[in-house]
């Protein structure tokens, strides 16, 4: 196995840039996809929050990188800086994202992201000056192993298998928490649940009474309430500390990160399960994420939700948690404001009966939840043995 630099591997490695911002003509109306360092890390970038116009495109020297280009982080708070990823359609970047236009008669693009992905580490020592920033020229110098190109397309096909089902769960568990929105959607911000007979309830004429709290109409029989009110306490257990989070492990750690699992423990100390789901909530970043399976709490800022009032389970409680804007408090330790937020209880029954419906649609999502952990596991567990040889892959399969 040879071991060669990106640059000789490379057609072009070049960094993006910023069109003025100031020139208005550049941003509206844009039609070509502008990419920034913050939405790298997934293995695919399929379109991308910004657009420049043709002007900008016309009048600057900015250079509209092809499809499978490989982009990583130059620049970057927290972990964005070394993350990489693979550009699916033509597109330009910014001044902070490096593009590597590979050759591909030397070298297969999913087979070069997979390898600077177990050189995360490696490429964000190479950072230099006050920020910590990386340069294009330490990314062209950049050695990475080369086997001959059949055994690069066989390494990727076995990690891209593992990838692609993580993505397909990934879909299926978006669409099941789409359904369940849009029930809850239906039935609590519509008042249109099912009534005695079956019909939807405030199209139907049920009957509404206006509240003085909320200046508005709500079902007769529902209350108004702060949600704290609602809220209980779990038994304290160890929080998994940043440093002890482990890649492998028998049970996940959920934080308030934007990662739905950040890590392994092995600690039994730590773990929770739940009766039926909590609601894990970040106190600084107001991410919510519902947990129905055994998991170890992470360290500050993760606030751990349950209900103690038989009108507001668990599914229903998440549903509402996550219609509450807390956008305006800046950073801050957001429970606080949470607690104080005010919420609408349905009645019971109707509560129930969708939290039954509501369960059903979070059980094949935590299953999905689970094989995913399996999956990464394993992926990461051969993604650094394939790389080094320790395990070979079959070029005739």
């Amino acid at each position: 196995m040879r071991t060669m630099k990106l640059i000789d591997l490379s057609i072009n490695i070049s960094s993006g840039i910023t069109p003025l911002r100031s020139n208005n003509e550049f941003w509206s109306n844009g039609t070509i996809p502008w990419l920034k360092t913050e939405q790298l890390g997934e293995k695919y970038i399929f379109d991308t929050s910004e657009y420049i116009s043709q002007k900008a495109l016309e009048e600057t020297n900015i250079k509209i990188f092809p499809e499978n280009t490989l982009s990583i982080a130059m620049y970057g708070e927290g972990k964005t800086r070394g993350n990489v990823s693979i550009l699916k359609r033509a597109m330009t970047t910014n001044q902070a994202c490096c593009n590597i236009e590979l050759n591909t008669e030397k070298a297969n693009p999913e087979y070069v992201y997979y390898f600077l992905k177990t050189q995360y580490e490696n490429l964000r020592s190479l950072s230099s000056g006050i920020r910590k920033n990386l340069n294009s020229n330490d990314i062209k110098s950049f050695q990475i192993r080369v086997p001959d190109l059949p055994t690069q397309q066989s390494i990727a096909s076995v990690l891209s298998a593992l990838d692609q089902k993580i993505a397909v769960n990934n879909q299926i568990n978006a669409q099941l928490e789409q359904m369940a929105k849009t029930l809850y959607d239906y039935w609590f911000v519509q008042f249109d649940f099912p009534d005695e007979n079956g019909k939807p309830y405030q199209s139907s004429g049920g009957e509404m009474v206006y509240n003085d709290t909320l200046k508005r109409v709500i079902p007769k029989g529902w209350e108004v309430i702060e949600l704290g009110k609602c809220l209980d306490k779990i038994p304290n257990t160890e929080k998994i500390l940043n440093k002890d989070i482990v890649n492998f492990g028998k049970y996940p750690v959920i934080d308030q990160s934007q990662d739905f699992i950040c890590g392994f423990t092995n600690n039994q100390k730590s773990i929770l399960t739940p009766d039926d789901a909590h609601i894990i909530f970040g106190d600084h970043t107001r991410t919510v994420k519902l947990v129905n399976f055994t998991y170890a709490r992470g360290a500050d800022g993760t606030q751990i939700i349950i209900s103690n009032n038989n009108r507001l389970p668990s599914y229903l409680l998440y549903q509402m948690i996550n219609q509450i804007d807390l956008s305006n408090y800046g950073y801050a330790r957001h429970f606080k404001f949470l607690k104080e937020s005010i919420i609408i209880l349905p009645s019971k029954s109707i509560a129930h009966k969708y939290n039954e419906i509501a369960s059903c649609l979070f059980k094949k999502n935590r299953s999905n939840i689970i094989q995913n952990q399996q999956l990464t596991q394993l992926r990461d567990f051969l993604l650094p043995m394939l790389m080094n040889g320790q395990v070979a892959v079959d070029t005739n399969a």
